[in-house]
């Protein structure tokens, strides 16, 4: 029967009487909507670095499920609503993470969709700003780049969620059109890992206050395949009301820039999706969905990548613009607004989305590049990006590759100044962590930002444990209060340097890393010729 309840998807909840504690939290058994949890100290003792000094009062929560198995019949459906239990769950250990996103090596299996959780709040009551992180793909909750500790130290209640990829999560077909038609109403599929990413912001709103938590107070954090989640939780009407802020890391672009189409924010039409999946059962030799559901995962899946069924053949599965979890285009989200108005924070890195850490190419190599990148537009590109010798030619690649980025970044916010009422922040980030060749590359922000490098072997020096407090304080800041600035997250040396919304004319983003403040994202001329060439690209 076609009902246009959410009940599948947001599952009704009402949490068991919680008794407000004064002691770590660790220490008592909390309620959630499903069932009792029992909590773990985060560290045993005080971790490298010094930089958590309560590392004591901080407890964690793993593996407590947001939604059923998504095996067999639940296979291709919004998550369904967990079985309650009524003796107290252990949290201790990490549960699976999905097939799709394991790519640290942790183990996997269809029964993933839970959160893991770490608070420092001394009381039930407390009331504190919640961060919701969504991973970077191949990321999955266990993995130490993610561990919420070093933020739950700050004042903040940290939660990072797993979710289904690959064909589980984004896998769309005639059939469960029809399904998702009589349950949902809508006449679209293939957007399963949104979903899950939907339902645990929704578990997350009506379950945090046993945690220490506000609900009022959700921001949604994530980097890469984790900065789009964050852009569709933001955009997305199935979300309204339940987050108070939002932070892209790598980050949401112009959609008229062509690296949005291939990047993580990337998206299917729906008739690609629906034709994948066509194709996709074909090759499994295979005809209807519930035979499909029927497959054993070793046998549905090559390994634990995206290449599937027994001819290997790779398919791009990725969220679909349904009209329905995904809205509308990203360039009719911004002369629209976003579906939550909220305050946002988006930027990049310098060695990322096209840049590379000591690249080197011959002047031959870079005149090609150029041409492919700009066809009629070569010339003008070369004159603001010049090619003596091989050396000047890998330093203008790559400093295109970054103004590109950072004109992108500002180009969003232009779009997002014209709509939306709430304030956005760009920032560029160029510190390169110790120990690695690859610079400031795409991920090397997180464990900064997190306030977590007790957790990733790195041989570490003050200077990245001063760089970890200021930017993890501007993250917690707004958490906080929509504002990196306030909040009182800071206990480094000196004061925090400010960090303006971006500018609705000027040029300027927030520079972190190897320096703060508002710096120019790149030469006037170099600006207009980016914003000229994304003129006459075809928008996202």
């Amino acid at each position: 029967m076609r009902t246009s309840s959410m009940q599948p998807l947001l599952a009704a909840v009402s949490l068991m009487g919680v008794d407000s504690v004064a002691a770590a939290l660790y220490k008592s058994v909390l309620n959630t909507n499903y069932g009792p949890v029992q909590g773990y100290p985060a560290f045993n003792s005080s971790p490298a670095g010094n930089t958590v000094t309560n590392w004591a009062d901080v407890a964690v929560f793993k593996n407590i499920p947001y939604g059923a198995d998504t095996s067999g019949k639940n296979r291709w459906k919004a998550p369904q609503p967990v079985t309650p239990w009524n003796t107290t769950r252990d949290a201790k250990e990490f549960g699976l993470t999905c097939p799709g996103e394991s790519g640290s090596g942790y183990a996997y299996g269809e029964d993933c969709l839970s959160v893991n959780i770490w608070t420092a709040a001394k009381s039930t009551s407390d009331g504190l700003p919640v961060i919701l992180w969504h991973h970077p793909a191949g990321g999955s909750g266990p993995d130490p780049l993610f561990d919420g500790a070093g933020m739950a130290s700050k004042g903040v209640v940290f939660v990072n969620c797993n979710r289904r990829d690959g064909p589980l999560g984004w896998l769309g077909h005639p059939q469960l059109n029809e399904e998702m038609m009589a349950t949902f109403g809508t006449n679209s599929s293939g957007n399963w890992g949104l979903l899950d990413e939907f339902a645990a912001l929704n578990w997350t709103y009506h379950n945090i206050a046993s945690f220490g938590g506000d609900p009022k107070r959700i921001t949604v954090v994530g980097q890469s395949a984790g900065s789009a989640a964050v852009y569709h939780t933001v955009n997305s009407d199935l979300t309204k009301g339940q987050i108070f802020a939002a932070i892209a890391e790598s980050g949401v672009r112009d959609p008229r820039d062509p690296l949005a189409t291939s990047l993580a924010e990337g998206y299917n039409n729906l008739s690609y999706t629906l034709s994948t999946g066509i194709a996709y059962l074909a090759a499994n030799n295979l005809t209807t969905i519930d035979e499909l559901r029927q497959v054993p995962l070793a046998d549905l899946l090559d390994g634990n990548s995206s290449s599937v069924g027994p001819t290997s053949i790779s398919y791009n599965f990725r969220p679909t613009l349904d009209y329905w979890a995904m809205p509308r285009k990203y360039i009719d989200q911004l002369h629209t607004g976003p579906g939550n108005d909220v305050p946002f924070m988006t930027g990049n890195t310098k060695d990322e989305s096209g840049a590379a850490y000591g690249l080197n190419i011959t002047v031959a190599d870079y005149l090609e590049k150029m041409q492919d990148q700009y066809g009629n537009l070569t010339s003008q590109a070369l004159k603001l990006y010049p090619y003596s010798n091989d050396t000047q030619a890998s330093m203008s690649y790559n400093a295109m590759w970054r103004d590109t980025s950072l004109v992108s970044s500002w180009g969003f916010a232009k779009g997002w100044r014209s709509s939306a009422k709430s304030e956005i922040y760009t920032y560029y980030w160029d510190h390169a962590p110790p120990g690695q060749d690859m610079g400031a590359h795409h991920e090397s922000e997180i464990n900064y930002a997190l306030n977590n490098l007790y957790g990733t072997d790195l041989p570490w020096q003050a200077e990245d444990y001063d760089i970890a407090e200021r930017l993890s304080s501007y993250w917690a800041n707004f958490a906080k209060t929509g504002d990196p600035n306030k909040g009182s997250s800071y206990t480094g040396n000196g004061t925090l340097t400010p960090y303006y919304p971006s500018p609705a004319n000027e040029t300027i983003t927030m520079h972190v890393g190897n320096g703060w403040g508002m710096v120019p994202i790149a030469n006037g001329e170099q600006v207009k010729f980016l914003e000229s060439y994304f003129a006459l690209q075809t928008p996202l």
